[in-house]
């Protein structure tokens, strides 16, 4: 376990580099955030598809029951269940278009793990930067519970719990808890826990705030573990996962269409329906729910006592309960929806729950077709202040103040771009599929053999794996 402690300590310091500038030491938040014997009792995992760019390598590091798929290189790194979807890369040949530029990529894209630390966190692919087109790097970074690492390179980073980085490149920067950033580019910024923030520059800026008494009460970070109701609400439910994970052969418990898929490695608690062209990830969990054509549930997400009607987009993170959601309704990054079984939450279909959204209610309430909503919603007055109809947020030209948003620029580029990436997330996990054509993650990945790597069982190395390379 020697070298186990030497590599952290080798981590810590790179990290506290980078972030000097912003005199932030991450040794006394993570010291003793994950017990070194806890880094030694899970194998590690990859997948293997016809469909999906096979090529890992891994060299003196802690992989701890992480889950890899597509190109991946790791070096000096702890990683400690976390999840590595390579399932977008770019292919030598692509055209990456930015900004009036088509860009060839001129060698198959690879997600690069240098040096970093990233404890249950989803690393996305699919990335924007037309810099580093052919690596996806994530270099001197330390991440925390359920963080999202969504198609953003991260360079001297420390992310804190719950928080997203979408579609961003970082730069020795720090990332509050449950805060949400897609602004493109950003460099040395102590991002605020509870901030979103949503920029393309010279166009549009959201940015809102949650006040840190009322987030608090969810999700706390200081010294010691995580703690607050989104803690509490996935430890409650963590003994579910531990047979998926146990046992070798596992038969579904519900009946999946042909041309959808049910991952593996997802829980599926009884009275729960799967449509067709549904994608269902891993580490999602279902419970007493309907999905609905075109519907899925990506990783992390739970979906319990819920109807999701059709071409629902529930993301990485999102928590969905007592709850009934029309056709094409987006729920972002993380977003906690609460009803009650005396209270249902209905959102009315083509409206779009922010990324790091907040529904917490206790008496029923609908949420009109059309709406976008934001922050923290406890009530019907919190709803008024924290929503508005997506026809009249396109009439946005200049800037609105409401409640704790600020918003500037165009409002309809920024209802635009948001639902061109609502499309966007549809078509890849292939919920238009026909049975010819449209084909995506929903169909491609119905047929995955799971194969597992282990660490050294005891000794100085002991969870420490050797140098590992596998390729087609």
């Amino acid at each position: 376990m020697k070298e186990l402690v030497k590599l952290f300590d080798r981590i810590i310091q790179r990290v506290n580099i980078n972030l000097r500038e912003l005199e932030f030491d991450v040794n006394p938040i993570v010291n003793k955030l994950i017990p070194t014997a806890q880094m030694t009792k899970f194998y590690a995992f990859y997948g293997i598809t016809p469909h999906h760019p096979l090529n890992f390598v891994f060299k003196h590091s802690n992989l701890s029951g992480s889950y890899f798929l597509g190109r991946c290189r790791v070096t000096n790194s702890l990683l400690y269940k976390s999840d590595i979807r390579g399932d977008e890369l770019k292919k030598n040949g692509d055209l990456f278009q930015y900004q009036g530029f088509n860009i060839p990529v001129s060698q198959d894209e690879e997600i690069h793990i240098d040096d970093s630390f990233l404890i249950k966190t989803l690393v996305h692919n699919f990335s924007h930067d037309p810099e580093t087109l052919e690596r996806f790097f994530i270099r001197d970074t330390v991440s925390t519970h359920y963080a999202n690492i969504h198609g953003s390179p991260s360079d001297g980073c420390f992310m804190g719990p719950f928080s997203t980085v979408d579609l961003t490149t970082m730069r020795d920067c720090v990332i509050g808890a449950y805060a949400y950033v897609q602004a493109g580019e950003i460099s040395h910024l102590n991002v605020d826990p509870g901030t979103v923030w949503v920029r393309q520059p010279g166009v549009f800026n959201f940015m809102y705030r949650y006040p840190r008494g009322q987030l608090n009460d969810y999700i706390y970070f200081s010294d010691g573990p995580p703690r607050g109701v989104f803690m509490d609400f996935v430890e409650d439910r963590k003994e579910a996962f531990q047979r998926v994970f146990e046992v070798v052969n596992i038969e579904n418990q519900v009946a999946v269409p042909g041309s959808a898929s049910l991952d593996r490695f997802a829980v599926i608690k009884p009275k729960t329906s799967i449509g067709e062209n549904v994608l269902v990830a891993q580490r999602a969990y279902l419970q007493n729910s309907t999905l609905g054509k075109g519907a899925n549930a990506q990783e992390n997400c739970y979906i319990i006592n819920s109807h999701l009607r059709g071409n629902n987009v529930t993301a990485h993170g999102a928590k969905i309960i007592d709850a009934d959601m029309g056709n094409d309704v987006f729920v972002g990054f993380n977003s906690f929806l609460r009803g009650r079984p005396d209270a249902r939450l209905t959102i009315g279909k083509e409206s779009i729950v922010m990324p790091h959204t907040i529904i917490d209610i206790r008496k029923p309430m609908m949420v009109p077709p059309g709406t976008l909503v934001w922050g923290l919603v406890r009530n019907a007055k919190e709803l008024k202040t924290n929503s508005m109809g997506l026809k009249d947020f396109s009439k946005i030209d200049t800037r609105i103040c409401k409640g704790n948003l600020l918003f500037e620029g165009s409002g309809g580029s920024f209802v635009t771009a948001f639902q061109e990436r609502i499309h966007h997330i549809l078509e890849a996990n292939g919920a238009f599929y026909n049975g010819n054509v449209n084909r995506g993650h929903a169909q491609r990945n119905q047929n995955i053999s799971f194969n597992t790597i282990q660490p050294y069982p005891e000794g100085e190395k002991e969870g420490m794996y050797p140098t590992i390379i596998i390729e087609p």
